[in-house]
């Protein structure tokens, strides 16, 4: 594999990877930055093929690299999930959920060589941008998840314990109720507390499609990909606890942002 890129263009980011020795090698930047991207591609491409593959590989074949293969998107994100959790040991060839957490989230179910595309959701890294810029000052992911670490989602969220205090809640008096629904405390509380809340509800959303796939599909593994996951613990801390509890054993691949580039390198 040595002599080929591949390359994930997706809605905010480009993924690259390679292979030098035998050893995997990843790199990504902003699309702000493309043009910063590919041209440090060619200089190190020498005769090596490339492989595309997301929304903007057609942009990129007609504008850099028109002897590029282009690979469907699908197709790379699963092969390269499988790639790394081969590559992980998890749990031999048991069938599993894929969850990529990118722009918006994209659910998978994949057995053995087979995969389907089975749901979609506007839910995803771009809504935790979005909102976080609304909510905070900050203007770059980690900003925006430093914050959401930092913060208390009781504050902005209508918790189960809020609803039936002073009594004693019939369940976990901790979850949620209902995001963003103390309405009147909002406008005083910090942007860090609604960056938690947000966090915690795109966490919660995202967990409740899950757990729906994976029973329609009598399906018990999920495993999570996607550039929103990386860096962000507090989503998979809260990604991690919602699916345990709903009977799900989550996996969370090193590297899987990079799933559709490998993929498309593979293919």
């Amino acid at each position: 594999m040595d002599n080929r890129i591949g390359i994930d263009a997706g809605g905010s980011l480009i993924k690259i990877a390679y292979e030098e020795n035998g050893r995997l090698h990843f790199r990504k930047q902003p699309n702000s930055e493309l043009d910063e991207a590919l041209q440090w591609l060619k200089i190190i491409a020498g005769n090596r093929s490339f492989y595309l593959t997301g929304g903007k590989a057609g942009t990129i074949k007609a504008n850099f690299f028109p002897e590029a293969n282009i690979i469907d998107e699908f197709s790379a994100v699963c092969e390269g999930s499988r790639h790394l959790k081969m590559k992980e040991a998890m749990s031999g060839s048991a069938p599993y959920i894929l969850v990529n957490i990118g722009t918006g989230t994209s659910w998978f179910t994949v057995d053995g060589a087979e995969y389907e595309r089975v749901l979609g959701s506007g839910m995803g890294g771009g809504t935790f941008m979005g909102l976080g810029r609304i909510f905070s000052e900050g203007d770059g992911f980690f900003d925006l998840v430093s914050l959401a670490a930092s913060g208390d989602k009781s504050n902005v969220d209508l918790l189960v314990k809020d609803i039936y205090y002073p009594e004693k809640a019939p369940i976990d008096g901790e979850l949620t109720a209902s995001n963003f629904a103390k309405s009147q405390e909002i406008t005083s509380s910090s942007p860090a507390d609604k960056m938690a809340s947000l966090n915690n509800m795109i966490a919660e959303t995202l967990t409740l499609l899950t757990v729906q796939a994976a029973s329609l599909h009598n399906i018990k593994q999920a495993v999570f990909i996607g550039s929103t996951l990386a860096g962000n613990k507090p989503l998979q801390n809260s990604l991690e606890t919602y699916c345990r509890m709903s009977g799900i054993e989550p996996f969370f691949l090193e590297n899987g942002e990079f799933s559709g580039a490998i993929g498309a390198m593979l293919s």
